[in-house]
């Protein structure tokens, strides 16, 4: 088991809006084997950060203080050896709900063209295995996206839904689709899949949801493929307005790709990761 140090970095500074939630970075570290980071998820006591090596994987560590211990457990999203979820863009795992993974699939070298898939996994037994034999249980086309798929549960008037975003520049979006009836379907335009949806800015790489605060925090580029963002809004309002009402939007003075970002255990001490090489695993302090 291997312990992977911080590198204490100086804070950078942010765009603060008095009273409003503010993102500020602690410290920064690289972790290997993880191709370019996709995401972050904080689960049962544990991180699982995602990425797309030479196949997309997700990998398990527990956190401590300012380290985090890999434990050795590791997931190919792979079937008889297939890459199948080459590029994982969320895990949606909520309870005794169905768990869902996003992929976005580039299908032209320009990038312009993509197609969005969510899969219904066998969250357990996929961790036993550790790859998608036996535990892909179904593969759904998000054709009712603009551009790309990135899953998340979210709670909305007292229900639990699959929230998910586009990335890119143009009529961007956040919906809600109704676990329920997304598990029994092949594509996401069917019937009763989508419930609620509302307008967003662009770049949204990744979705993280705070329950107690019904704060959805978009994770965001400032401009395409680079610098980060991350914009705090209240779902409810949103949802019945119909676009995004931001509480707060803090932009972080850092080049990279910011791919994805997850509370780990408090609504204060958060972990952001890029697609970066080096320095892609990032400690950050919001405050309230």
């Amino acid at each position: 088991m291997r312990l992977l140090k911080l590198l204490a970095v100086a804070a950078i500074p942010a765009f603060i809006v008095p009273g409003k939630p503010d993102v500020s970075l602690v410290s920064s570290r690289t972790i290997d084997s993880l191709g370019a980071c996709q995401g972050a998820s904080f689960m049962d006591g544990k991180v699982y950060l995602y990425g797309d090596r030479e196949v997309g994987m997700i990998r398990e560590y527990h956190p401590e203080a300012d380290s985090l211990h890999y434990t050795g457990k590791e997931v190919k999203l792979t079937v008889a050896g297939k890459d199948v979820i080459n590029h994982p863009t969320g895990i949606a795992r909520h309870g005794k709900l169905p768990v869902f993974v996003g992929n976005s699939i580039r299908l032209n070298t320009e990038g312009t063209l993509w197609k969005a898939e969510i899969y219904e996994v066998d969250w357990k037994g996929m961790l036993k295995a550790g790859n998608l034999d036996g535990h892909l249980i179904r593969t759904i086309e998000d054709d009712a996206c603009i551009q790309g798929t990135r899953p998340e549960y979210v709670e909305y008037n007292g229900k639990w839904y699959v929230a998910t975003a586009d990335y890119g520049d143009k009529r961007n979006e956040v919906r809600l689709y109704d676990p329920a009836v997304l598990q029994k379907v092949d594509k996401t335009s069917a019937p009763g899949v989508l419930v609620k949806k509302f307008s967003c800015g662009p770049w949204v790489q990744n979705l993280h949801w705070v329950p107690e605060k019904g704060i959805l925090v978009l994770i965001q580029n400032q401009i395409e493929g680079r610098r980060w963002r991350f914009t705090f809004v209240d779902l409810k309002k949103s949802l019945e307005k119909g676009e995004q009402v931001v509480l707060s939007s803090v932009d972080i003075d850092k080049a990279d790709e910011l791919e994805g970002f997850t509370f780990t255990g408090s609504a204060s001490k958060g972990i952001a990761v890029t697609s970066s090489r080096k320095s892609n695993v990032h400690q950050v302090h919001v405050s309230w």
